[in-house]
């Protein structure tokens, strides 16, 4: 599955119902909007909007807002 971020005043909706989709997987891509890209699993906090994309095998975790996504690859 593949997402990105439009000008479309449901696309948050989107991104929030995807998000939730990703949490359940093993694995995700996520695309922000300063271009960088980073695989992993995600913890996502649906309440605040935010959460934690985790990658375990390059050793980094990066927080981030809905706001800050501009794609989403399952």
């Amino acid at each position: 599955m593949f997402v990105e971020k439009q000008e479309v005043s449901n696309m948050g909706d989107i991104l929030l119902q995807n998000l939730k989709k990703a949490a359940r997987a093993d694995r995700v891509s996520l695309t922000f909007k300063n271009g960088k890209t980073i695989e992993g699993a995600i913890l996502f906090n649906e309440i605040k909007k935010s959460g934690k994309i985790i990658n375990i095998e390059e050793e980094i975790s990066v927080d981030f807002e809905i706001n800050d996504i501009t794609r989403i690859r399952l």
